[in-house]
């Protein structure tokens, strides 16, 4: 990290108020990884502020499109070419994200595949999907979140180069809980992100499991996919130690979100064709004081 690259994110006034836009984003919009992100010492806090808000404005720009639209199709391009940009520091636009951006970019080595594979499992949601094995499902879960996981990890700090792999496996589990906790709403719209290989295993249909038909067979599917996000909490635990230590209270703290909301829904799995599971926002922020509390002793 440059001393230039670090004073231009703290000291320049137009970054500074590029950066707010991206702040404003992230408090509105980010849900569970907010009190995470809050954790973070700045200037790292700045640049993970940044990165999410261009997650948001990527999404945003394809839940706008349609399907094979010719100006969906133009719009998606134009998003990855001015990525491209921001993340070379080319960039002119004015607009806050990209301002921003390119800032960020000047200040920590990203790859730029990362982004690309974000926008590449975001397009393909355009369609309805139906997942049909683990390999796919696995593939799928690298593309969405593995990717946020490397990027977070390069912004954080890291010496040993297993921080990156592990880091992906912390995404899959983050998503394979999103996954859970999301299934009823996705499969309304035509997206079935459980494998079909595991639907078939059990005799049951997407349908049924939204229903919670054939409660048994549901609940043992979601014991299945529980104990497979489970998996790769546990596999990836080493991370914890592998990142700079400032930033281990953000991590803990996301981390300990998700496994919250994981455990929730294996109480009572049945609950995910009732309601959308959540955290109480009261939880998280103890969770937050807690993390913070930790790298205060750290």
């Amino acid at each position: 990290m440059s001393a230039v690259a670090e004073s231009a994110l703290q000291s320049d006034a137009e970054i500074r108020a590029a950066v707010a836009v991206c702040r404003e984003i992230t408090r509105v919009r980010a849900g569970n990884f907010y009190w995470g992100l809050r954790l973070t010492p700045e200037p790292r806090r700045s640049a993970m502020y940044t990165i999410y808000a261009w997650m948001r404005q990527a999404d945003d720009i394809v839940d706008g499109q349609t399907a094979g639209s010719v100006a969906g199709a133009s719009d998606i391009l134009a998003f990855r070419n001015a990525t491209v940009e921001a993340l070379a520091s080319r960039s002119r636009s004015i607009e806050p994200v990209w301002r921003a951006l390119s800032a960020v970019a000047r200040e920590y080595e990203f790859d730029v595949s990362d982004f690309h594979s974000m926008i590449d499992g975001q397009v393909a949601d355009l369609q309805p999907r139906r997942i049909e094995n683990w390999e796919e499902l696995r593939n799928y879960c690298c593309q969405v979140a593995g990717t946020v996981g490397t990027v977070c990890v390069r912004v954080w700090g890291y010496e040993d180069p297993r921080a990156l792999v592990l880091a992906v496996d912390r995404g899959i589990a983050f998503q394979l809980t999103n996954i859970l906790r999301d299934v009823v709403e996705d499969v309304g719209l035509g997206r079935v992100y459980i494998p079909q290989e595991e639907f078939d295993r059990v005799g049951i249909t997407a349908e049924d499991l939204c229903g919670w038909k054939k409660p048994e067979r549901c609940e043992q599917l979601m014991r299945s996919m529980i104990d497979r996000a489970r998996e790769h909490f546990v596999r990836s635990q080493p991370l914890d130690a592998m990142i700079d230590p400032t930033c281990r209270p953000t991590l803990w703290a996301m981390t300990e979100i998700y496994r919250e909301l994981l455990e929730r829904i294996a109480r009572d799995p049945s609950q995910i064709s009732r309601k959308r599971v959540s955290l109480p926002t009261l939880r998280k922020v103890f969770i937050a004081l807690r993390a913070r509390g930790m790298g205060r002793k750290s």
